[in-house]
């Protein structure tokens, strides 16, 4: 709550006009937005090449995206504080088409993810069909269709901005390079727990050797682990300890 909190402070202390111009223009800019997502949602072709690109890109260079989006979007509202002498017309944060159509189809895959978890166990290929439904529900709400700028456009683009704040701050852009992220909960549960046979298999987190018949755990990479080693293991990061295959 603390950076709704800073931008509803900072936002308070504009004149009508001022506020009627800001929400005049994150109204257009959501708008764009949303518009250009329905369109993502609507070509399965653009669709598909834009999820595998998703696929291609590390944890580190989604974040980056992400943090150039949102300053991209912050300065929708900065220049409303900004004196004129230091006001930009093209600010150097704009991304292309490529990159914005990847940064928005990664926030509503975040965003589906958090309402709906259930929405994207389905297959990929059945991922458009699902996300142009959710799409469908919320676009009227999102955008809004009253044409009066009072500040209800504001309410969404202050929780765009904040969601990817924490999630830029979470992820480390900017900090430690290869910062370590945890494994999701989803993705822990679902490693399966397999019996070691043979023996001679060494636990390479604790260097004892697995005893034939035990229960252990194996990553989608072949490895095998005790799942008492394993689990503090994917707490703090979510790479294999041999290989460093990412978990998500």
């Amino acid at each position: 709550m603390e950076e709704e909190t800073t931008i509803m402070a900072a936002i308070s202390t504009l004149g009508p006009s001022q506020l009627s111009d800001l929400s005049y223009s994150i109204f257009s800019l959501s708008f764009h937005h949303r518009r250009r997502l329905c369109h993502l949602l609507s070509s399965p072709c653009l669709f598909f090449l834009t999820l595998h690109r998703l696929h291609t890109l590390s944890l580190p260079q989604k974040t980056l995206l992400i943090a150039r989006h949102l300053l991209f979007s912050l300065h929708h509202l900065t220049r409303h504080f900004q004196p004129p002498p230091l006001r930009l017309p093209n600010p150097s944060t704009a991304i292309n088409q490529r990159d914005l159509d990847a940064v928005l189809l990664l926030l509503f895959l975040c965003e589906a993810y958090h309402d709906n978890p259930e929405a994207l166990e389905r297959p990929h290929d059945e991922w458009r069909q699902v996300l142009t439904s959710i799409c469908s529900n919320t676009t009227l709400k999102i955008t809004g269709i009253t044409g009066i700028f009072d500040g209800a456009a504001l309410i969404p683009y202050i929780e765009m901005v904040t969601r990817c704040k924490r999630l830029v701050g979470i992820m480390g852009c900017g900090g430690k390079k290869g910062k370590e992220v945890a494994a999701s909960p989803a993705a822990v549960v679902a490693l399966p727990a397999v019996e070691v046979r043979g023996g001679g298999i060494e636990c390479v987190i604790c260097k004892e050797e697995m005893r034939e018949g035990r229960d252990v755990c194996k990553f989608p990479c072949q490895h095998l682990f005790h799942w008492m080693c394993i689990l503090p293991w994917v707490k703090k990061r979510n790479t294999c300890p041999c290989c460093r295959f990412q978990l998500p």
